[in-house]
């Protein structure tokens, strides 16, 4: 990923929280017949470390593919993954920048934050390991749900189909990268211009982009 400077973010705390914030994401795998992506709901487990510190945090994603997906076979050999977690992202106009009105030396873009996180895939085929991935995550996606929906909603036997056609994996993160393109390298007042004028419009998407503008630090 191009990654200048002023738009690096690596506080591991950041990171972490976009993940937990954005779970589905793209699997990236490089197996026998070239890339390949897959688009999962991942559970992230933030172990932290012995001193503390949030650099050195422990990150461990888990997530479950269809059995007749052939990725987790392909893991056997190919194991080297990229997780990209996709934060919110925003069109930002010329038109929003106060500049533009004087010099017209503006152009289109788009802002956005982005999380990739790089790890080797385990494989974990076994019914205890897929019911309680599947458990937590029902848990944390029906959180919001006026009558949460849980597996013992569901027959048993059903369930055990269902679990039986599923594989476990899981990757623990050895690197992350976080990229957040929020206008850093643009003039105060035109950032705060584009800033505002997203915190105006309706989408959450448009307002959380606006937001972290105003929050995250100029390049100069």
């Amino acid at each position: 990923m191009y990654l200048p400077a002023h738009f690096e973010e690596n506080r591991p705390e950041v990171l972490h929280r976009l993940i937990a914030e954005q779970p589905f994401g793209a699997l990236i795998t490089h197996g026998p017949h070239g890339l390949d992506a897959n688009h999962l709901p991942f559970e992230a487990q933030i172990s932290p470390a012995v001193d503390g510190s949030p650099e050195a945090a422990r990150c461990v994603l888990r997530a479950h593919v269809a059995r007749a997906n052939p990725v987790w076979q392909e893991a056997a050999t190919h194991p080297d993954a990229l997780v990209i977690f996709q934060g919110p992202a925003a069109y930002i106009s010329p038109t929003w920048y106060p500049s533009k009105q004087e010099t017209h030396k503006q152009v289109p873009t788009y802002n956005y934050m982005v999380v990739h996180a790089h790890g080797r895939i385990v494989v974990h085929d076994d019914e205890a390991f897929v019911r309680g991935l599947v458990a937590r995550l029902t848990r944390k996606m029906e959180a919001g749900e006026p009558v949460p929906w849980k597996i013992g909603d569901a027959p048993a036997d059903f369930i055990a189909q269902m679990l039986g056609a599923i594989v476990g994996i899981e990757i623990e993160v050895t690197r992350l990268v976080g990229k957040w393109k929020l206008g850093q390298n643009k003039a105060a007042d035109d950032r705060r211009g584009a800033a505002q004028t997203l915190l105006g419009r309706d989408g959450d998407q448009q307002q959380a982009v606006g937001q972290a503008m105003l929050d995250a630090p100029p390049a100069f």
